[in-house]
């Protein structure tokens, strides 16, 4: 099961390790979920659509992947 992570410092602290980030907007309303895959846990961490770019810009991830856009542009 994932863990979802409320404070932005501590899950910015535990991308910073992660394998990969994942965006995934869900169709219900204004939500973004950022997912962060490490070696032991799925952590997620929810925001809206208009603070996406100032949360990617503090968290720091080695590979960062959109899943959304991938799905349009037909590459699984």
């Amino acid at each position: 099961m994932p863990v979802e992570i409320t404070d932005l410092n501590l899950f910015a602290d535990i991308a910073r390790r992660a394998i990969e980030c994942r965006i995934k907007r869900v169709r219900k309303g204004n939500l973004v979920k950022i997912k962060a895959r490490t070696r032991r846990y799925l952590y997620t961490y929810k925001t809206t659509e208009d603070q996406l770019q100032d949360v990617l810009s503090k968290v720091q991830c080695k590979k960062v992947v959109d899943v959304d856009k991938e799905i349009k542009s037909g590459k699984t």
